[in-house]
């Protein structure tokens, strides 16, 4: 899959989420995209809390972006951002956005969500404003269905590895102390044992 472009500008994929922890199945969809020129680079935008998600627990922000950090490090073409934690809250994607084009006018932006959030993004602020400015970039996840042919104009879907797990299998891991070698990078295994073995509540 080539890079879509409008014009001669740099081709970013912002991937938001709260990355609590990011995880193997995280870094593979951005390794994908990036080996299949969907994009040129990616920026992984670590968020506060979702407006969606309004009773979800969040480790500090400063734990999230390090271990971000820390596991990209191993990535090419991949930036960890905090970005969206300088702006007002509460954090909608369409200020994100629209705050990126401003600091970044020679930046093409994507936008990474996941096929759940895309059977839910009639619930999104400012569907048109994003749709108008931003390629959407799909991928698969557990038990969405998506008909690529009957997405409208600016949305794609690719054929990206399913994630395996969610950060939430993660924490709920580590806090039966089950392995997690192979659901997060070795980089920050230990961090992540230490982070989860308490509880969310």
């Amino acid at each position: 899959m080539k890079t879509a472009s409008t014009g001669a500008k740099h081709v970013v994929g912002i991937f938001g989420g709260s990355f609590d922890p990011v995880h193997c199945g995280h870094l593979a969809l951005v390794q994908y995209l990036l080996a299949q020129g969907v994009v040129e680079e990616v920026w992984l935008m670590v968020s506060p809390l979702n407006p969606l998600k309004s009773s979800f627990h969040l480790s500090p922000d400063d734990v999230r972006l390090d271990m971000a950090r820390t596991a990209a490090a191993e990535v090419p073409g991949l930036r960890v951002s905090d970005f969206e934690m300088h702006l007002p809250r509460p954090s909608y994607t369409w200020r994100t956005l629209r705050a990126l084009r401003a600091a970044y006018p020679d930046t093409e932006f994507s936008l990474i969500i996941g096929a759940d959030n895309w059977l839910v993004f009639d619930r999104w602020q400012h569907t048109d404003e994003i749709l108008a400015h931003h390629r959407l970039i799909i991928y698969p996840r557990p038990g969405c269905s998506i008909d690529p042919a009957g997405l409208p104009p600016g949305v794609v879907y690719v054929d990206a590895p399913l994630l395996p797990f969610s950060s939430t299998n993660v924490r709920e891991a580590v806090r039966r102390g089950e392995d997690i070698a192979e659901m997060v990078p070795a980089c920050i295994v230990d961090r992540c044992r230490r982070c989860y073995a308490k509880s969310d509540e």
